[in-house]
């Protein structure tokens, strides 16, 4: 990255909808769904999008190979894990909410103008 490049530093992208209630319990699919859509609004927020994500910690509950491919097959599908970047998917033994299954932390570009 060039100097005078913005990043946003956006922790905890959480399965919660507008009304802070859990979406999808028990399903890790729904929920990495959601924490998508949320995330979609935390970049939109700062002035970025999921094109400008340069890395990602994906935590997932659970520590089946068949649990973890299928919320990366979410990431992948929402466009996050395209272009230059640095992910991580972790298995966890649990979250901060009761309920959660999935979590993103992302870093991103804010595009603007280029120093002067």
């Amino acid at each position: 990255m060039e100097a005078g490049t913005k990043l946003a530093f956006l922790a905890g992208s959480v399965p919660l909808d507008a009304d802070g209630e859990l979406v999808g319990p028990g399903d890790p699919v729904r929920q990495a769904e959601q924490v998508i859509d949320n995330l979609r609004e935390q970049l939109r927020a700062v002035g970025s999008d999921l094109a400008h994500v340069v890395a990602t910690d994906v935590y997932v509950v659970g520590s089946e190979p068949a649990v973890l491919s299928a919320v990366w097959g979410v990431v992948e599908a929402s466009g996050l894990s395209a272009g230059p970047h640095s992910s991580t998917l972790i298995g966890v033994a649990c979250l901060g909410y009761t309920g959660q299954l999935v979590e993103i932390t992302a870093t991103a570009v804010v595009p603007g103008e280029p120093p002067a």
